[in-house]
C-alpha cells in the first residue's frame, strides 16, 4: 500500500468509524443479529471446505471453485465484522490507516472476485450441459488453478489504485467516518484535496467488472436453456435446470444486493444514512453465510460428505 501524506501539518494518522449515527443508543442490539449471522457463515463456510477437503469424491473442478468461493467469503467476513462488533461492543471507533486501506482494498476486490467466481461456476455448468462430451477435457485440475489466478489478478489489479489513491490524498482536519467500515465512498471525502479522479476511476472500475461479469453469465444462461430441451436422457433435463436454478438464485441474490448498495448511495440523500449503513454491513455478511448452506443443502453429494464426516467424528 503507497504511504500516506501524512508530512503536512495537521495531518492524520487515524479515522474514527461512527457506526449508526443516528442511532447510537440502539445499536449495541444490533451486534446480536450481526454476530449470529458472522457465526453462522464462518461454520457453514469451515464446514464447507472441510468436507471438500477430507471427502476425496468431491476433488472435482466444480468443488474446488466452490472452494474458492467460501475462502473469499471467510477473507471478507474477517477484514469486515469483527471491527463492526468492536464499536458496537467495546466503542473501539479508532481505526488506523495502516488498517483502514487494506480494508477498503479487500473490501472492493473481494466482492468482485466472488463476482468473477459465479461467472467461472457457471461457465463450468454450460460445458456440462452443452458440451457434455467435452466436459472432462476441458474442466480439469489445471483449468481450476488458471482461472483462480485470472480471478484473483484481475480483481486486485482493478480494485489496487482505490485505496492506493485514497490513501495518497491530505487529510487535514475531518477525521470522523460516518460509517462502520473504511468504504471508498466515504473516506475521501474527509479529504482536503480534489478526489474527482477517486470517484471517476472507482465508478467505471465498478461497472466494468461486475457487468462483464453478468453480461457472461447471461449468456451462458441463454445457451443452457437452449439446449436443455435437447437433452434426451431421462431426467437429465430437470437436474440440469435445478442445478442451474438454484446457482441462479445466489447469482440475483449477490446482484441485487449490490445493485442496491449502488443505488442507495447514488440516491443518498433521499434515503436515510443508516439504511444505506445496514445495507453495506450486510452486503458482506447475508452472501457468505447464504452461499454455503445453500450449496450444501441442494448437492447430495456434498449433503453426503458432511455425513461422512460426521460419522468419521463420532
Amino acid at each position: 500500500m503507497a504511504p500516506v501524506n501524512n508530512s503536512l501539518p495537521g495531518a492524520l494518522s487515524e479515522f474514527l468509524l461512527i457506526c449508526f449515527p443516528g442511532y447510537q443508543s440502539w445499536q449495541h442490539w444490533l451486534s446480536l443479529p450481526l454476530s449470529l449471522l458472522f457465526l453462522l457463515a464462518m461454520a457453514a463456510n469451515a464446514t464447507l471446505l472441510l468436507t471438500i477437503r477430507l471427502e476425496t469424491s468431491l476433488h472435482e473442478p466444480m468443488y474446488y471453485l466452490l472452494s474458492l468461493l467460501s475462502l473469499l467469503d471467510i477473507v471478507l467476513c474477517l477484514t469486515v465484522i469483527p471491527k463492526v462488533l468492536a464499536v458496537f461492543w467495546f466503542d473501539l471507533k479508532a481505526i488506523s490507516f495502516s488498517a483502514c486501506f487494506p480494508q477498503m482494498f479487500i473490501m472492493n476486490s473481494f466482492l468482485p472476485m466472488e463476482s468473477c467466481t459465479f461467472m467461472i461456476m457457471e461457465y463450468d455448468r454450460y460445458v456440462a450441459i452443452c458440451h457434455p462430451l467435452r466436459y472432462p477435457s476441458i474442466i480439469i485440475d489445471q483449468f481450476v488453478v488458471k482461472a483462480s489466478v485470472f480471478i484473483i489478478a484481475r480483481n486486485a489489479l482493478i480494485s489496487a489504485p482505490i485505496p492506493i489513491f485514497s490513501s495518497r490524498l491530505h487529510y487535514c482536519g475531518k477525521k470522523v467516518i460516518e460509517h462502520c467500515l473504511c468504504a471508498n465512498l466515504f473516506v475521501p471525502r474527509l479529504s482536503c484535496d480534489n478526489i474527482t479522479l477517486n470517484r471517476l476511476y472507482q465508478l467505471v472500475a465498478s461497472w466494468i467488472v461486475v457487468s462483464s461479469d453478468l453480461i457472461l453469465i447471461f449468456i451462458s444462461y441463454t445457451f443452457i436453456l437452449w439446449a436443455v430441451p435437447r437433452i434426451k436422457a431421462e431426467g437429465a433435463a430437470a437436474k440440469a435446470l435445478s442445478t442451474c436454478g438454484f446457482h441462479f438464485i445466489l447469482i440475483l441474490f449477490f446482484s441485487t444486493i449490490l445493485l442496491v448498495v449502488v443505488l442507495t448511495n447514488v440516491a443518498r440523500k433521499r434515503v436515510p444514512m443508516d439504511i444505506l449503513i445496514l445495507l453495506n454491513v450486510l452486503q458482506h455478511l447475508i452472501p457468505p453465510a447464504l452461499n454455503p448452506i445453500v450449496y450444501c443443502v441442494r448437492t447430495k453429494e456434498i449433503k453426503q460428505g458432511i455425513q461422512n464426516l460426521l460419522k468419521r467424528k463420532v
